[in-house]
Parts: C-alpha cells; sequence; structure tokens
C-alpha cells in the first residue's frame, strides 16, 4: 500500500481513503453550506432538541473541531439553517395571495430543500427558543390570506377561520405530499388547489354576501 495515502488531513479536509487523483480542498463558504446541508437532514429527523452536534459533524463527514469554526453553537448553526430556508421560500412567494401559482412556489422550495423545508414549518414551530421566527411567518401567512379572502367572505367568525387554516392546510399539504415521495409533481398544484378551494367553499357557503359556489358539472 502506498504510504502517502495514510495522510492525516488538514483542518479543513479530514482524512480521506486513498485516491489516485488530487484532493480539492474546500472553500470556507463551501464547507459552511456543506454543514448546513447536513445540519438540515439531521434536525429534519429529530429536532432541535433531539439533535447533538456529533451527530451533525457525522453527517456532514467532518470534525467538532471543524464545525465550530463555522458555527459558535449548535443554536447559531439551527437559526443559520432556518434562515437560509426562510429566506429562500419568503423570496419566492413575494406578497402574493394564495393562488395557485404559490402553491407551485410552496411545491418547487420543498422540492429544492425538503430537509430544511420540514424543519421550518415542522420542528421550528415546537421550538420555543425559535417560535419568534416562526410566529413572524404565521403573522404575515394570516395578513396574506385576509387579504386574499376579504373580498369572497364576509368579514365575522368564517373569514377569521378561514384566515387561520388556509395557510395551515396548504402546508401540511406539501408536507404531506413530501413525505409520501413527491408524487405526480406536475399535478400537485392542481390536486392541492382543488383542495384549498373546496375548504374555501365551505366557509363561503356560511356567508350571505358573496357569490354562490356553482356545483360541479355532472
Amino acid at each position: 500500500m502506498d504510504p502517502s495515502c495514510k495522510t492525516a488531513g488538514s483542518a479543513e479536509t479530514p482524512p480521506a481513503p486513498c485516491s489516485s487523483g488530487p484532493v480539492r480542498r474546500m472553500r470556507r463558504a463551501e464547507r459552511r453550506q456543506q454543514i448546513m446541508d447536513a445540519a438540515a437532514r439531521a434536525f429534519a429527523r429529530t429536532g432541535f432538541a433531539g439533535t447533538g452536534l456529533d451527530e451533525i459533524a457525522a453527517e456532514a463527514g467532518v470534525t467538532k473541531v471543524i464545525l465550530y469554526r463555522h458555527f459558535d453553537s449548535k443554536a447559531d448553526l439551527y437559526r443559520a439553517v432556518f434562515d437560509r430556508i426562510y429566506s429562500q421560500i419568503t423570496g419566492l412567494l413575494g406578497t402574493g395571495g394564495y393562488d395557485h401559482n404559490v402553491v407551485a412556489t410552496l411545491l418547487h422550495a420543498a422540492t429544492l430543500d425538503p430537509d430544511g423545508f420540514r424543519l421550518l414549518f415542522r420542528h421550528a414551530a415546537r421550538e420555543l427558543e425559535f417560535r419568534d421566527l416562526v410566529d413572524g411567518l404565521t403573522a404575515a401567512s394570516a395578513t396574506i390570506a385576509r387579504r386574499e379572502l376579504a373580498s369572497r367572505i364576509q368579514e365575522g367568525p368564517w373569514l377569521d377561520w378561514a384566515v387561520q387554516l388556509l395557510p395551515v392546510l396548504t402546508i401540511e399539504a406539501v408536507l404531506a405530499w413530501l413525505d409520501v415521495g413527491q408524487p405526480d409533481p406536475a399535478e400537485a398544484a392542481d390536486r392541492i388547489g382543488r383542495m384549498i378551494r373546496h375548504t374555501l367553499a365551505a366557509a363561503e357557503a356560511g356567508t350571505d354576501s358573496i357569490r354562490p359556489v356553482k356545483s360541479e358539472a355532472r
């Protein structure tokens, strides 16, 4: 065996198996993204409290020394992963209403970063330390939903019900779609959209000042 294969590795490049070609050293930004990707997978499996830095380091294939060179603590890493997916989703969604395009955009974001999407919408809401971030997103979603629904449902408890339910229903539908293996991506937005429209019809049915829901052709 070639003794040169038993090098110890550098601070940013852990020991690797023998290779016939040169080993490219990761840039700092690349290493940071690699750690964040691994952390998203680990946090999405077991949440913040149930995930240790040893698990994240193993997932990323680095040592804890390297991990600490990029992040001060587990909380710092968690927030960085959270901020990344939050920025991606808010950047894609903008301030539009809840229409077919928004559902398609959420599906696209979930496809690009399924672990980050699960972390943001499934785990972060349960972590008291990060609840402020989730509350901000929930409030923004409710504002968009109310603006979208105000012309369809009269002011009152059924409008309040729909405003609270619509964002939750949409996100849970996308999460369930992820969990079952992302079936029929070309049709997923339309299927989720139909489910949302039927739910809104239930709220509209209890009001007097909106147009009646048309029955489907038989």
